[in-house]
C-alpha cells in the first residue's frame, strides 16, 4: 500500500483493500452491499455490516479492483502494520506520526465523470450547513443528478435515473 490514499479494512478474519486510484465509480460494491460499502458514511466501509462470505463475493464483483481482499492470515508484515494504522487512523487521527501525516497531505483535485458524480481528491474539508466542518476525506464524490438519497452525496442514483451530462 504504497500510495497514502489506499485503505484497507479488516473484520478480524479478511482484509479489504481500497485502491481509489482503480476506482471508477461503477458503484458495484454499494448497490449490492450497502449495508457494507456505504460512500455517504465515513469511514465508508463497515466490515461487520455483513457476514465475510458475502463480502469477498462483492468484492470479487468489482469490475476494476479498486476493491480487493484477503484472508488475514495470508497478509503480508506490511499489511498487518497497515491494519493496525488504519485502526490508529479511525479511532483517533491526532495519533498519526508526522510522517504519516505528511504523506496523507496531497493537493485536491476536482474532476466530472461522464454522466456521474463530481469526484473531489487530495486533502481538503468539506464545510456543511451552518459552516460546520464535516469529517475531512481523501476522495469524495458528490451527487451532481439532484437525486442522491445521501446528499450532498453521490450514491449511485444517477444510473438509475438515466442522469446523462445533456440532462443538465
Amino acid at each position: 500500500m504504497s500510495d497514502p490514499r489506499n485503505r484497507q479494512y479488516t473484520n478480524g478474519e479478511i482484509t479489504v483493500f481500497w485502491i481509489p486510484s482503480k476506482c471508477i465509480h461503477a458503484t458495484t460494491c454499494f448497490r449490492e452491499l450497502i449495508e457494507v460499502f456505504n460512500p455517504g458514511r465515513r469511514p465508508w466501509v463497515n466490515m461487520e455490516g455483513a457476514p465475510t462470505r458475502r463480502i469477498s463475493e462483492v468484492v470479487n464483483k468489482c469490475p476494476t479492483q479498486a476493491i480487493v481482499w484477503k484472508h488475514n492470515k495470508d497478509l503480508t508484515e506490511e499489511e498487518k502494520l497497515g491494519n493496525r494504522r488504519e485502526a490508529r487512523e479511525e479511532e483517533n487521527p491526532e495519533t498519526l506520526t508526522e510522517a504519516e501525516e505528511k504523506k496523507r497531505v496531497k493537493p485536491a483535485s476536482v474532476r466530472i465523470m461522464k454522466d456521474g458524480p463530481i469526484v473531489v481528491e487530495g486533502s481538503f474539508k468539506i464545510i456543511g450547513a451552518n459552516d460546520e466542518t464535516l469529517k475531512p476525506a481523501l476522495m469524495t464524490s458528490f451527487c451532481r443528478c439532484g437525486n442522491s438519497k445521501s446528499m450532498p452525496y453521490c450514491d449511485g442514483t444517477h444510473r438509475k435515473t438515466g442522469f446523462t451530462d445533456e440532462s443538465i
